[in-house]
């Protein structure tokens, strides 16, 4: 039943034991990874379930050029999706691909398993409370709007000081004419019940200006 009609069939047991290893790992490295990169809980069960997608397509690809050149075709269908869409849509589109490609060498025990497992597995982790570590300080992006006459420099230090644990100037830009000045920081606070203590301390530095925090995203100040 799990021979391929097509060419040499991978064997049951090789493929249960990438399958255990690919999915084990790629959870390991999802656990760790979500310490570190500030991104949604979503993002980290794709990640979670990532490796043993693109391992069962090479397992079934398995030095067949032409199947190569099929999966190749078929991976770049994603970049002509007219907007971008949730990592969510972009797993169904991958779990699927990979089962078709199953299907497609004859497989088709191995394409179930694909579709069934994946699936029952995606959504036991988005029902279990994982990768949501509450406690962990998430940066952001602190924009200031002050007036031309305000020199900038250090007239936030002594608020900083009091309400972040760390903070960073990433950006200055002029905005309406030149008449106002917008400041971008990256910012962590000591505590987050405490945010709006700081705004309105800021609001009497800033003369009553535009403030906002927002989830901070490297690389993209949307100045």
């Amino acid at each position: 039943m799990f021979d391929s009609v097509y060419s040499v069939p991978v064997q049951a047991a090789e493929f249960f034991l990438m399958m255990a290893v690919s999915i084990f790992t790629g959870f390991l490295y999802a656990w760790i990874m979500s310490f570190r990169i500030p991104s949604t809980k979503r993002f980290f069960i794709v990640v979670a379930i990532m490796p043993f997608i693109v391992s069962a397509v090479i397992t079934f690809v398995n030095g067949n050029i032409g199947a190569g050149v099929a999966v190749g075709g078929a991976f770049s269908l994603i970049r002509f999706r007219s907007a971008p869409g949730s990592a969510e849509e972009i797993a169904a589109i991958l779990i699927a691909m990979g089962s078709g490609i199953a299907f497609g060498m004859g497989y088709i025990a191995y394409g179930v398993i694909i579709l069934v497992l994946l699936s029952i597995i995606f959504v036991f982790l988005s029902l279990i409370h994982i990768f949501e570590h509450n406690k962990v300080q998430r940066e952001r992006l602190l924009r200031i709007t002050i007036p031309e006459s305000l020199e900038y420099s250090e007239v936030f230090d002594d608020t900083f000081s009091r309400y972040l644990s760390s903070y960073e100037n990433v950006g200055v830009k002029t905005t309406a004419m030149g008449s106002m000045f917008k400041l971008s920081f990256k910012i962590k606070m000591k505590d987050r019940t405490r945010e709006k203590e700081f705004i309105d301390e800021l609001r009497t530095k800033n003369g009553n200006l535009e403030i906002s925090i927002l989830p901070y995203v490297d690389q993209e100040y949307l100045l």
